[in-house]
């Protein structure tokens, strides 16, 4: 009985984490455990987004350009992670990556070692496809090395 209640809050507040991004979103990784275990098995790049409920451009960014038209296309490319900065459990990562603003994400190959590129502040869809563009060639660069 337990068990089964331990699944039901879980599968809940999986699928209440899901409500949270519109429709067209990637797949995203809570945990950067999760992203990596992911990325290792795919040999895609990451893509780690640091936010917060209160951010005002981080919930822009949420709403209109990852799930863009323009994003949609890239957006299986790569393994997402989107990281709540006021989550104890983010707050040394955060730390680890310098993170002095929000939204900031960072762009790495698949194994999580090597920092491809960053991206602070809020951006248009059409330019954040264009940073996707980008960060794909260099891993592509980073991979052939």
């Amino acid at each position: 009985m337990k068990q089964a209640l331990l699944l039901l809050t879980i599968l809940f507040s999986i699928s209440l984490h899901a409500a949270d991004f519109p429709a067209g979103s990637p797949k995203f990784f809570t945990t950067t455990a999760g992203v990596l275990k992911a990325a290792k098995q795919n040999g895609k790049p990451v893509i780690i987004v640091f936010s917060a409920s209160w951010c005002g451009p981080c919930q822009s960014m949420k709403k209109s350009v990852y799930p863009s038209s323009v994003v949609q296309p890239l957006q299986d490319k790569f393994n997402w992670a989107y990281l709540d900065i006021d989550d104890e459990s983010n707050s040394k990562l955060a730390e680890g990556f310098h993170v002095d603003t929000i939204p900031h994400l960072f762009f790495l190959d698949p194994t999580g070692k090597t920092t491809l590129d960053d991206l602070k502040d809020v951006t248009t869809p059409k330019d954040f496809a264009k940073k996707l563009t980008k960060v794909l060639k260099k891993a592509e660069s980073v991979k052939k090395s």
